[in-house]
């Protein structure tokens, strides 16, 4: 599952900084090493949907985890936790596609695994390339 298994935070959104404002809050916008399937953005979103401060990913663009928290002081751990929880989700979400893709291939009700393109399908899988 290459792509879903280095996905991590690296850095902070450059067009949208952490300001300190006269609302009792501060907005970050934590930027992904690229962007991420909308699957996994929903179970990301389930996944932390108990934090402490709201935290999502918006679906459609799958680049920017949205937070914030009261406190310059807090940042660091709130990090930390969407690190985990990033951690958690690709584990998770690794193991769903394998699971889908492994009930897929002993599906054998196919039509394609019929007939003779069942017998070719056979014999191209069964060919040795060492």
């Amino acid at each position: 599952m290459d792509g879903i298994s280095d996905i991590k935070i690296i850095g902070i959104d450059e067009m949208r900084p952490p300001r300190i404002r006269k609302e009792p809050y501060i907005n970050l916008f934590f930027k992904l090493i690229h962007k991420v399937p909308k699957d996994w953005c929903e179970h990301f979103n389930h996944l932390v949907a108990k934090s402490n401060y709201p935290v999502k990913i918006e679906a459609s663009i799958g680049l920017f985890i949205e937070t914030w928290v009261r406190k310059p002081e807090e940042i660091e751990s709130t990090l930390d936790g969407l690190k985990k929880a990033i951690t958690v989700c690709n584990q998770e979400y690794i193991a769903r596609v394998l699971a889908e893709a492994n009930a897929a291939a002993d599906m054998g009700d196919s039509p394609a695994d019929e007939g003779e393109q069942g017998a070719l399908n056979r014999i191209i899988a069964g060919l040795n390339y060492d």
